[in-house]
């Protein structure tokens, strides 16, 4: 029912699909009290007697049950029609009351579904668009490395015929970082270009030659005691989501750190039912208690500024456990203010090659 017409969307044994409001029986039942509104003989009715639904289409007798939105709203009806006088008895109101209610929840239903359709479809513009964003973002960080790598290279080749040994080392440190920076962009692209991560999407990882990489992309200049501890060689996962997650970790706990010496320990273990578990234990600042529940909810960025005095994004932990969940694994952290914090995360491992490595690296 709208203002000013009654509408028949589903109907059986009727001619009409609509009518005008104020000659509607519908009309009337919305602003009842009752719950079913029952007029036996609209002929000795004094709302009905001259109404043309009665006169030309001989609607005699009409029940009718109000169809109610979640809000509260009265949206229409439920109702019954005939060309004789009747009168319901009781099991046959419980029936029709089931049958609106029914309904209801089916409106209901079919609405939900259009706002979760409606949903789905926007978070697919937005991962279409963030897809876009990563590719140009990987472009545009992909020419200067290049252009970098140019360079370096040339002056490396220089620096070698004249026997610059400490200009040498250092520029060989930049030609390492730009190339592990290169390899990770083309990683990120691969990875979004891909689509979502998942657990068929795995790779042998050597996990010594990733914490190497690692090492280099958090630290280039070796000043912070970054080491590992693993007792397994490789594992099978994807790469580029456990990069971007140790990454993630490691760099936040060497920005969010207050100590003259930074250090972080990570731990590489294999544990039972075919799964490898990370732990990075740093001795930063550490995290408020009151924090810890909320540090992996989105924008969630806490009080806390790094060792320059910035605040984070709130998204990068965010992003953290969205990759651990994608690869069907889950993730936690302890943490003690003023000591340090440690995350820990567990994936599942397809196949570990057991070697006792328990060394630092």
């Amino acid at each position: 029912i709208d203002n000013d017409r009654n509408f028949l969307k589903s109907h059986h044994g009727v001619a009409l699909s609509e009518s005008p409001r104020n000659i509607s029986f519908c009309g009337h039942t919305i602003n009842a009290s009752e719950d079913v509104m029952i007029v036996e003989d609209a002929r000795e009715d004094v709302r009905f007697h001259d109404n043309p639904l009665v006169l030309d289409h001989g609607a005699i007798f009409y029940a009718g049950v109000s169809l109610t939105s979640p809000d509260g709203f009265k949206l229409g009806t439920l109702c019954l029609f005939d060309h004789k006088p009747r009168q319901l008895d009781d099991e046959t109101k419980s029936a029709l009351l089931k049958m609106a209610n029914q309904v209801e929840l089916l409106m209901n239903l079919r609405l939900k579904n259009a706002k979760l359709t409606s949903t789905k479809n926007q978070l697919e513009q937005h991962n279409n668009e963030l897809s876009d964003f990563a590719r140009s973002i990987t472009h545009d960080i992909k020419s200067p490395l290049t252009n970098l790598l140019f360079l370096t290279d040339a002056v490396v080749e220089d620096s070698e015929s004249n026997d610059s040994n400490v200009e040498l080392h250092v520029l060989k440190k930049i030609n390492d970082t730009a190339i592990t920076i290169a390899d990770y962009t083309d990683n990120l692209l691969d990875n979004c270009l891909a689509g979502e991560t998942n657990n068929d999407s795995v790779e042998t990882v050597e996990i010594n030659d990733l914490f190497k990489e690692l090492k280099l992309l958090c630290d280039p200049t070796a000043e912070t005691a970054i080491t590992m501890t693993t007792d397994c060689e490789t594992i099978e996962t994807n790469k580029t989501s456990l990069s971007q997650i140790l990454l993630n970790i490691v760099s936040n706990a060497v920005k969010y750190s207050d100590k003259e010496n930074i250090q972080v320990q990570i731990q590489c273990t294999s544990t039972a039912a075919s799964a490898i578990e990370f732990s990075i234990k740093d001795n930063g600042i550490g995290i408020p208690a009151n924090q810890l529940g909320a540090i992996f909810n989105l924008f969630e960025t806490g009080t806390s500024v790094d060792k320059h005095g910035s605040n984070g994004s709130g998204i990068g932990l965010s992003t953290v456990k969205q990759l651990v969940e994608n690869l069907d694994g889950k993730i936690w952290v302890e943490s003690s203010v003023g000591v340090g914090s440690t995350f820990t995360f567990s994936l599942p491992n397809a196949a570990v090659t057991q070697q006792d490595l328990s060394k630092a690296a």
